[in-house]
């Protein structure tokens, strides 16, 4: 075994070397032309079904599509769950009830205004949330929601513009309805479910103004009024869960570290008279600026009123980020123009009526109310002390002094009136318009005159001689610098053409409505060519109130009474009515012996 194994292993076994050989490989080819080619190509078009013939794609079948929006009705209870307001489920396009149009209002062919989203919205669902809705028009033709009045077109397309933009100024001209505007826009919103808290901040004078217009134009929606001592206030910020607030610049800014609480944002925020913040360093403009919120809203006739910085300032809570750092005011109009809507008199000639008069309702000033409350007590204790020697002439006096006091507080000569006379009055002289403003006595108007220098104030009442009358008017047509005339009703309610004037303040009511009218006609006649406005000063809880509504009752029965051809009855204050404004026991002997 041992002799196999090493004769293998020492045999060798050689293997030829492999052999390359080469092979020459030759393939002849032939070319040959084709016909094809000998022609010259033609491009042809041809139409395709599926791009002009639909159905444009192949259907799937058929496809059940619910769509459904989120609201709810006021009021409403807290979702305890959720920690806010519970929602009903209710369509956005809930229809608005049919209400008559406004006095005057067009009513040409119908138009149809969709909202408007601003140019900068990227977000494909805001666009569509908004694109997609029915004419607001459409809207205000149902009768879900009730309102007073069908909006002017103009206020139609102004809601338009508010609704979609998370900052926005509307800078309409004074007397063409900001607050509706803004208030229906608000109610629109809250209806869609878009919103859930919102706060209003405007002038203290003008709280009960704003309370009245949003009972009218907004009766369901619950509003609140912060006021009050500091618990009273703390506690209508943090703890209630009212959907809607209302405060004044003065109690904000005294409010500043409740509204810096995490808990206190809101989905809108809405400043009146918003040139109250045109000085950015002001403590007022810094308490606004730090108001948690979405979307900033701000209503002034006067966005400008002397320096581009105005407007800088007031996009500072419009939009902080809109206006970048040092930018020339040339490029102003580019930036803002998407946030701004700005209407004057003119532009909406079609849309208004030739006189739209308006009660603003004002409260009085601290000062004012103690000086009224005590004259009023005292001033009954001593009418009722003068038992059957009463007259009519006792009470006469006794509204001549509450009336007075109703204008300026006779210690500290404050006025709730002159208050907002000045900040309309501001509005007027910025948009270049003229305005005539009435009242009963000579002594108010030239507490106005001084009070009012900065608007080139003229006097035209019975202690300005004749001879000089005619002048003190072509002066007022004639002097750009000359905004407003103060007239007594005795001297400047009739005989008088100022066409070129409009806007008319009653500083204080007259006794007869037709005396007013009269008034009213100095601006609204013949050759008058834009729309005037009338504003009526009234102060809330008062013996201006109880009158206005007498003299309204008044008003009504005497067209009543033309539409019947029939005589109509005075227009001024009875014995009886005079009697009836206060609660007096006495009465004179003569009614008693008529009476048995």
């Amino acid at each position: 075994m041992g002799n196999v194994t090493g004769t293998l292993a020492h045999s060798e076994v050689r293997l030829p070397a492999p052999a390359i050989r080469s092979f020459a490989l030759a393939s002849p080819l032939d070319a040959e032309r084709h016909p094809s080619f000998e022609r010259a190509l033609q491009a042809s078009v041809r139409q395709l079904r599926l791009l002009h013939s639909p159905p444009w794609v192949r259907s799937l079948g058929k496809l059940a599509l619910d769509v459904t929006t989120a609201g709810w009705r006021f009021p409403v209870p807290r979702d305890a769950e959720h920690g806010g307001i519970a929602r009903e489920r209710q369509p956005f396009a809930a229809a608005v009830s049919e209400a008559a149009p406004f006095p005057g209002a067009s009513s040409g062919a119908k138009r149809r205004t969709r909202l408007r989203p601003p140019a900068d919205a990227v977000v494909l669902k805001e666009r569509l949330l908004y694109l997609l809705q029915p004419p607001l028009e459409n809207l205000f033709a149902g009768k879900q929601v009730r309102l007073p009045f069908q909006p002017y077109p103009y206020q139609v397309e102004g809601i338009a513009f508010l609704m979609p933009r998370y900052g926005a100024l509307l800078a309409d001209e004074m007397g063409l309805g900001k607050t509706v505007q803004s208030i229906l826009a608000l109610r629109l919103l809250f209806q869609a479910g878009l919103i859930q808290r919102a706060l209003l901040v405007c002038p203290k004078p003008l709280v009960h103004n704003w309370s009245r217009e949003l009972r009218t134009w907004a009766d369901d929606l619950p509003f609140e009024i912060i006021g009050g001592d500091t618990e009273v206030r703390r506690a209508g910020w943090l703890v209630s869960n009212c959907p809607l607030k209302l405060v004044n610049y003065e109690l904000l800014t005294r409010d500043a570290d409740y509204l810096a609480d995490e808990r206190l944002r809101f989905d809108v925020v809405i400043l009146d008279e918003a040139q109250r913040i045109k000085n950015r360093e002001s403590k007022t403009s810094q308490a606004v600026r730090s108001l948690q919120r979405s979307r900033s809203w701000a209503l002034t006739g006067t966005p400008v009123e002397n320096r581009s910085e105005d407007l800088i300032n007031l996009f500072a809570f419009v939009d902080p980020d809109r206006i970048p750092a040092d930018t020339p005011p040339k490029r102003l109009p580019q930036l803002t123009a998407d946030c701004i809507l700005r209407r004057t008199k003119e532009q909406v000639l079609g849309d208004l009526p030739a006189k739209t008069v308006r009660d603003t309702c004002l409260e009085l000033t601290p000062a004012q109310r103690a000086a009224y409350a005590l004259a009023e007590s005292e001033g009954v204790v001593r009418l009722n002390a003068l038992g059957e020697t009463i007259t009519v002439q006792h009470v006469f006096e006794l509204v001549l002094r509450l009336k007075q006091i109703c204008n300026f507080d006779p210690l500290t000569r404050a006025s709730a009136k002159l208050e907002q006379l000045q900040a309309d009055l501001a509005e007027v002289a910025a948009s270049g318009r003229k305005a005539i403003v009435f009242s009963q006595w000579v002594e108010p108007l030239r507490c106005l005159a001084s009070a009012l220098a900065d608007f080139g104030p003229l006097e035209f009442h019975g202690q300005v001689p004749m001879r000089a009358r005619q002048l003190v008017l072509e002066r007022f047509q004639k002097d750009r610098t000359k905004h407003v005339i103060l007239m007594s009703y005795g001297t400047g309610s009739v005989g008088l053409n100022l066409q070129f004037t409009n806007y008319v303040f009653l500083f204080d009511r007259w006794w007869n409505p037709a005396v007013e009218d009269q008034a009213i006609n100095r601006a609204h006649r013949i050759g008058q060519t834009c729309p005037v406005t009338v504003r009526r000063f009234l102060c809330e809880d008062t013996i201006e109130q109880r009158i206005a509504k007498i003299l309204e009752d008044k008003r009504k029965l005497f067209n009543d009474l033309l539409a019947q051809a029939e005589k109509p009855t005075t227009m001024s204050l009875t014995e009886d009515e005079f009697f009836g404004l206060f609660d007096i026991k006495a009465r004179p002997k003569r009614e008693k012996q008529e009476k048995q």
